[in-house]
């Protein structure tokens, strides 16, 4: 075989190129647009399944006829508005929640960091033990625990109590505020905090003035997650509050039920209205830290 038969052939075949990879690239394309649309199509479907009870409550809080279903209105009307308009109906229950949900909230984001600040800087011989006890307690059951904690409740007198209800919720949500403010405070980078040393500055300086400013959006993301969870519950504040100028606004919902188990539905999204506001304005006030990310990117040096 001469050399110009081997170069006629090499000429014959010329193998892979641009035109046989151009279907390959166009079935990536459309499949990667197949996928865009399902996912899309999901999403939609999610956000309509949200949306649906949140449209309720709008139409059904102007309608004093309102039923389970979602209806416009036949008449437009702030008759369950007036009607939820007091003191003992929505007022002094949304007061109780705010000092009770509140205080819990404040009680435990203050023991979270300091308990997280030595689990996140400090390496001793029970670190591990306590963190897999932290993340068991995080799925621990509310009402496994609750027929005990009632019977000491008793014993120490605290039954009835708002400043024993708000230690309770606070030490219930402290082992989760505790896993999560320890995640948020192991991204600061320690070399920060020795540079504040070197300056002298002490622990709690340092533990004010440069760690929590830099991770004010996890902290901002504890807070409202500890919140909002305190703010829905119901068993714990019905189990331990018995009066009922005390009883927060997640107890008292169950007051727009009549013994004969009719619901008034208008005003029961009336008062849900006013029931969301306050989780609303926590999170606009915090929410504007949740994009900054970490504060300090870029200042340590490698």
């Amino acid at each position: 075989m001469t050399a110009g038969s081997t170069t006629a052939t090499a000429t014959a075949d010329p193998g892979p190129g641009p035109t046989s990879a151009r279907p390959a690239v166009r079935r990536g394309r459309s499949r990667a647009a197949g996928s865009t649309l399902a996912s899309n199509l999901v999403m939609a479907a999610i956000g309509i399944a949200f949306l649906v009870p949140l449209l309720w409550v709008v139409l059904a809080s102007f309608d004093t006829e309102a039923s389970l279903s979602v209806a416009w209105p036949d008449r437009w009307s702030l008759d369950n508005y007036a009607a939820i308009w007091n003191a003992e109906t929505t007022f002094r229950p949304l007061g109780n929640s705010l000092i009770l949900c509140g205080g819990a909230t404040i009680l435990t984001m203050v023991s979270a960091v300091l308990c997280a600040y030595p689990l996140s800087r400090y390496r001793f011989r029970a670190k591990r033990p306590l963190l897999l006890t932290i993340i068991f307690s995080t799925g621990l059951p509310i009402t496994a625990i609750m027929i005990p904690v009632y019977s000491m409740f008793v014993q120490v007198n605290l039954i009835d109590s708002m400043g024993g209800a708000i230690l309770f919720l606070g030490a219930s949500a402290l082992p989760y505020a505790i896993f999560l403010t320890k995640g948020f405070m192991d991204g600061v980078p320690l070399e920060i905090e020795e540079s504040a040393w070197t300056e002298g500055a002490g622990v709690m300086r340092t533990l004010w003035s440069v760690v929590l400013p830099l991770m004010r959006s996890g902290l901002s993301v504890a807070t409202i997650f500890t919140f909002v969870s305190m703010w829905g519950n119901f068993f714990v504040p019905f189990m331990l509050l018995l009066s009922p100028d005390k009883l927060p606004a997640a107890v008292t919902l169950y007051t727009f039920s009549s013994q004969y188990g009719q619901v008034a539905y208008g005003q029961l999204a009336a008062f849900s209205i006013f029931y969301s506001l306050p989780v609303v304005v926590l999170y606009l006030f915090l929410g504007r830290n949740l994009g900054q990310g970490f504060a300090a990117a870029g200042g340590v040096k490698g």
